[in-house]
């Protein structure tokens, strides 16, 4: 009598999966419970008993989760996976039952008993095994079902137990079914079992092989449509009443005049499309490339507007100012006329939201009597928007370069690239590296969309790009464009756009006669300057809407009404309380606060820097959320006054027994950049001497350690700051006077300059007795 095996094992619960004996399999773990048993078993034999559980969805199992039945295996390698599971490769050795599962710490153990086959009549087990041989043989040769090792081992196999355990871990047997298998003791019952599944196998795979030959029929019948098609193209294409597809397409294609290479390719695409079925993918593929190669302009051009006059005429129709931007177009449209043959320019428009940079672009395609094409780059992150993908993708499609010329139907059209600088870069690459082809003069005539696959002239478009800042642009990028600045608008320009544009826009928005509304000049400046901040005209165009609407409202309930005379008195009747406050100038004049000038997002501004002087230690105090750049500023102002202390007669022992508190007004809001330094210097100087600071003066420049005068960005939008709140007289760097040309004369004529290349200067125009 064979000898039962008795062992104390660690359990490993399976989810879904039942292990026999005789045969070698893949097990992946992942549970705290599981990994812990598997490192038991790894410190001792390597011996598990693998088990199913009954429940596949639980996570955390008890005692009567788990079937009785399983298999005692033999761990033969363990890998630890990137996500902290595990891998084993075991081997079955034999049918266990346990007598029941004991948490033991962290992992289930057992007891585990070997079940050892009862055996039958010799003669019926004999025949059931013949049976379910031959059954085996029949499903390989329907269909194969098993690897062919396995099937060398079914072959040579003579135990029905082991037969059944390699068979049964090969085929796709319920798993409900599997458990039973396991756990069937006498054997003729098992091998009935096991008949009835190899039953249901083989009819399985013949209802697979039914439906296998249903599809290939299918396909055989398409091709026979195929074939019946070509041969009523033949027939029809004798009688000469009929042009193929092909043709047609040949036809187009030979009509584009396309480059040699590109037309080179493409009617080799055509020529390998003519001899794909027309139901097939690749098919598809094919037309959809031959169509796009077809509808894309390759000659196709609008001619430029030959008089200079009138482009001139239509820019300034359109926009009031932008002086810079209509001289180059002129300047681009002159030289054209010259040569007949220039490559476009690119240019990149930068400033401020709402001055006009996408519809200045929108102007200038009209001018030239070209289409207009504008894509927005905001967000966009993938090198595909700009290259396309290749057209072997599902769905691939050009870049949007090339859709947007389709679109355009022209090679020249003016094309706006909105907010350049939004570009961004992720795992799909970086379009900001896709543009330098785009970009580039010299490259752009032979451009390759991937979807393309073929050289486009690029050169003939002219290219507008548009951005808020030039910080965030690749310098390679920048590089490639030729950079024209659009500052804010002053107060009399932003009255005249109003008056030009924004009113009579508005008013024929909602309907309102010419004669039953009016906007004074005063009624205008109110609302630039108590309703809006900005340096465009964007909220004034909406606040100057709101105030046509309410008029619109009094219109529909009087249609007899007279005419509305906006005046600064209706504005705040409509629009309410003012919502900003214009800024206040210093009084008088006053000891250690001096008036500086700074550039926003918005225009400029004015800021009063202040600073207090107490007994102390030498500590300097620095408040007004200031950021890294201005503290190095009022750093460098410090120690410039104390190197040079005795030429301003100040003892130089006081530094180390005063305290120095720098602040800046409006603390809520974030302040930086160097230009404030003269400032901070002169209001510093002020503090220790005791001489009081103009009130009649600002300044702005950056200040080194040997008092040098550095020039600064932003002088327009400064020097209208200063205007604003009465300020007449303005320092400024020396470095800066060329920018002084750029104010407008109305303004310049308001304003004394004082240009200083030393804070000697500064503080002397500054500074009152010093």
């Amino acid at each position: 009598m064979q000898e039962i095996r008795t062992n104390l094992l660690p359990v490993i619960a399976m989810r879904g999966k039942t292990v026999f004996p005789d045969s070698a399999l893949t097990l992946d773990a992942g549970r705290s419970i599981t990994l812990n048993a598997i490192r038991r078993a790894g410190a001792s034999d390597m011996l598990a008993f693998v088990v199913r559980q009954k429940d596949t969805s639980l996570i955390d199992i008890k005692e009567s989760d788990l079937f009785m039945v399983g298999t005692v295996v033999k761990i033969k390698q363990i890998t630890t996976l990137p996500n902290a599971s595990v891998r084993l490769i075991v081997n079955g050795l034999y049918r266990a039952r346990a007598r029941g599962y004991r948490l033991d710490g962290s992992a289930y153990t057992a007891v585990v008993d070997e079940i050892v086959t009862e055996h039958g009549d010799d003669t019926l087990e004999e025949a059931y095994f013949r049976t379910a041989r031959d059954m085996i043989r029949e499903i390989q040769i329907t269909e194969s079902k098993f690897p062919k090792d396995v099937i060398a081992v079914l072959e040579s196999c003579t135990d029905p137990d082991a037969l059944i355990n390699v068979a049964a871990s090969n085929l796709r047997i319920r798993e409900d079914v599997k458990q039973e298998l396991l756990e069937e003791e006498y054997l003729p019952s098992r091998l009935r079992l096991f008949e009835k599944c190899l039953n249901d196998e083989l009819e399985i795979a013949k209802i697979e092989k039914s439906i296998a030959n249903t599809v290939r029929q299918n396909i055989d019948k398409n091709q026979k449509e195929y074939f019946l098609r070509e041969q009523l193209k033949a027939i029809h294409s004798e009688l000469g009443d009929d042009v193929s597809e092909t043709d047609k397409l040949r036809e187009k294609i030979l009509a584009k005049k396309l480059p040699k290479e590109t037309e080179e390719k493409v009617l080799a695409e055509l020529t390998r499309m003519s001899k794909m079925p027309s139901s097939t993918p690749d098919y598809n593929v094919l037309r959809g490339y031959i169509d796009w190669i077809i509808d894309l302009p390759w000659t196709e051009e609008t001619k430029d507007t030959e008089s200079l006059a009138d482009a001139e005429a239509i820019l300034n129709e359109d926009h009031y100012g932008l002086e810079k931007i209509k001289e180059r177009i002129t300047e681009y449209l002159a030289v054209l006329k010259l040569t007949k043959s220039l490559k476009a320019p690119i240019l990149c428009l930068v400033g401020p939201p709402g001055v006009g940079k996408t519809s200045i672009a929108r102007s200038v395609a009209r001018a030239l009597g070209r289409k207009f094409v504008r894509i927005s780059l905001g967000g966009v992150r993938d090198e595909a928007e700009i290259r396309g993908h290749r057209k072997t993708y599902v769905g691939a499609i050009p870049g949007r370069i090339l859709y947007g010329l389709k679109n355009a139907g022209s090679i020249n059209p003016v094309f706006l690239l909105d907010e350049i600088d939004k570009v961004s870069t992720d795992i799909h690459g970086d379009p900001a590296s896709a543009l330098l082809e785009v970009l580039d003069p010299e490259q752009n005539a032979t451009f390759r969309d991937r979807y393309l696959e073929a050289p486009y002239d690029l050169s003939k478009v002219l290219f507008i790009t548009t951005a808020n800042s030039l910080d965030t642009i690749p310098a390679p990028l920048l590089d490639r464009m030729e950079t024209i600045e659009l500052t804010g608008y002053t107060l009399e320009e932003k009255r005249e756009i109003a008056k030009r544009y924004l009113v009579p826009k508005k008013r024929k928005e909602v309907g309102l006669p010419e004669d039953k509304i009016s906007f004074t000049d005063g009624a205008l400046d109110t609302i630039i300057e108590g309703y809006t901040m900005e340096a465009g005209v964007r909220n004034l165009e909406r606040q100057i809407g709101s105030v046509c609407r309410k008029i619109a409202v009094q219109y529909a309930k009087r249609p007899e009404m007279e005419q509305v005379r906006v005046d600064k008195k209706t504005v705040e009747e409509l629009l309410g309380v003012r919502r900003f406050l214009p800024d206040a100038g210093r009084e008088e004049d006053e000891v250690g606060a001096a008036t500086g000038l700074a550039w926003t997002a918005v225009g400029g501004t004015t800021l009063t820097i202040e600073v207090s002087t107490v007994k102390g230690h030498g500590n300097i105090l620095l408040t007004g959320r200031l950021g890294d750049v201005m503290k190095e500023s009022a750093q460098a102002a410090i120690s410039y006054i104390r190197s040079n202390a005795e030429h301003y007669q100040i003892d130089p022992d006081v530094f180390d027994k005063t305290d120095v508190h720098i602040h800046v007004p409006e603390g809520a809001t974030p302040k930086d950049g160097p230009s404030a330094g003269i400032t901070m210097a002169t209001a510093i100087l002020s503090a220790f001497t005791g001489k009081a600071v103009r009130k009649d003066i600002a300044m702005t420049g950056e200040i080194t350690l040997r008092g040098k005068v550095l020039p600064i960005g932003g002088l327009k939008e400064k020097s209208l700051a200063a205007r604003r709140i009465g300020i007449s007289n303005i320092i400024v760097p020396e470095e800066n006077k060329k920018d002084v040309t750029e104010i407008p004369e109305s303004v310049r004529g308001d304003l004394n300059f004082i240009f200083a290349s030393d804070v000697s200067t500064v503080f002397q125009n500054a500074l009152i007795g010093l």
